[in-house]
């Protein structure tokens, strides 16, 4: 029996060896994967997160610092801004045109380019001290957010300034594109080409500021103050096609008036009488004004009833003239129905000089009978200014 169990002792010991060299040279499929395939995942994971952790370390440490200047501004020294005052700074000549939409190019309000001078205040302003600085100066443009300096307030540093330099958001393009980066020549510099891409309305401020300082680096003379226009707000590009038009042309659509908007309740209404463009506006309102309100509804505002006004006179009529024949006299007319003169044999009167009432009152129902055939008036030819007017009053009845 001894033997037997010895036997079968030995019978079961080769297989037990066996397995266990078969499983030692044959690993498992959940070894492999550990061994070769989590390690690669980890190393492109940590290449695919490294430019987002350096970002993120990057805007924390940048917080923390601005931060810290304000709980502990002596701890932080302004470079001797302070003590080192200079008289020279950047300004721009003209602020921004409005309104401003992502995309599109911004000009001054003169719809010229921007430009930029670097002046000196202890001089006359306006006047590039090119004397006293080295010729060209290296400039660069930044996007702003809209709520710093506000006022009058002109004693930031460059680190305030640089800390408020608003970028673009994650995976849009660069904020502020064109001509920035600049050269100045003799303290000037025009903007030709600028635009922002993306609207303000993700900002703390809802809007903008377009500043302007020496590329850091590139000077090392006295500080030159940085530059910055007036908040703006920026439209996405697609509010673009309905865009005031300052001025107003005759031909445009009524909706492009202030206060008008493009399918709103009194472009409908206009459009019902026939009211469709600037000039059909200012025909109707110089002839009847009180239909003309009475179109847009009893709710419409003084306010607002200005503002409409108010743009649409805007307007550049021109020179051109009409003229409305009556038996007892002619009348002049410009392009938007406005009396120019009034023709009574070889003589031409303004309406200011008709004596009386009767007379005034005649006249205005001959406007109005022109405004009715307005398509079968005759063009004039001569212009307003050609016009001969007497100087004494007279009367056309």
């Amino acid at each position: 029996m001894a033997s037997r169990r010895l036997r079968g002792d030995s019978d079961e010991s080769p297989p037990q060896q066996s397995e266990e060299k078969r499983t030692r040279r044959l690993p498992s499929f959940s070894t492999v994967i550990e061994e070769d395939v989590v390690p690669n995942k980890l190393q492109t994971a940590c290449f695919a997160l490294e430019p987002l952790l350096r970002r993120v370390v990057q805007e924390e440490v940048e917080r923390i610092l601005i931060h810290s200047t304000r709980l502990y501004p002596s701890c932080f020294p302004k470079h001797n801004e302070a003590s080192e005052p200079s008289s020279l700074k950047l300004i721009f000549v003209n602020q921004p045109s409005q309104p401003i939409f992502s995309g599109g190019r911004i000009e001054d309000t003169e719809n010229n380019p921007l430009q930029i001078l670097l002046v000196d205040t202890k001089k006359s302003v306006g006047v590039p001290p090119s004397s006293l600085l080295p010729s060209p100066l290296r400039v660069e443009l930044v996007a702003l957010d809209g709520d710093f300096a506000s006022g009058d307030e002109e004693d930031w540093t460059s680190h305030e300034f640089e800390s408020k330099i608003v970028r673009e958001r994650p995976g849009k393009r660069p904020l502020l594109v064109g001509d920035v980066n600049l050269t100045l020549t003799e303290g000037v510099v025009l903007i030709h080409k600028l635009c922002l891409t993306d609207n303000s309305s993700w900002t703390k401020s809802g809007k903008f500021k377009i500043g302007a300082r020496t590329v850091p680096g590139s000077y090392t003379g006295p500080r030159i103050r940085e530059a910055m226009t007036e908040p703006f707000k920026v439209k996405d590009h697609r509010g673009e096609s309905y865009k005031k038009h300052h001025p107003p042309a005759l031909g445009d659509e009524v909706w492009r008036l202030e206060k008008i908007s493009k399918d709103g309740v009194f472009h409908r209404k206009l459009a019902a009488n026939n009211i469709n463009t600037v000039q059909d506006f200012l025909k109707l309102w110089h002839v009847d004004p009180d239909r003309l309100r009475q179109m847009l509804g009893k709710g419409t505002s003084e306010r607002t009833w200005e503002a409409t006004i108010g743009h649409a006179k805007e307007c550049v009529v021109g020179d051109k003239l009409y003229l409305h024949r009556s038996p007892k006299c002619d009348l002049l007319l410009n392009p938007v129905c406005e009396v120019v003169a009034v023709v009574a044999g070889t003589a031409a009167f303004a309406p200011q000089q008709l004596n009386g009432a009767a007379d005034r009152a005649y006249i205005h129902q001959l406007a109005r009978e022109a405004y009715a055939n307005w398509d079968h008036l005759e063009e004039y030819e001569g212009s307003s200014r050609a016009t001969r007017m007497p100087q004494q009053h007279s009367s056309v009845i």
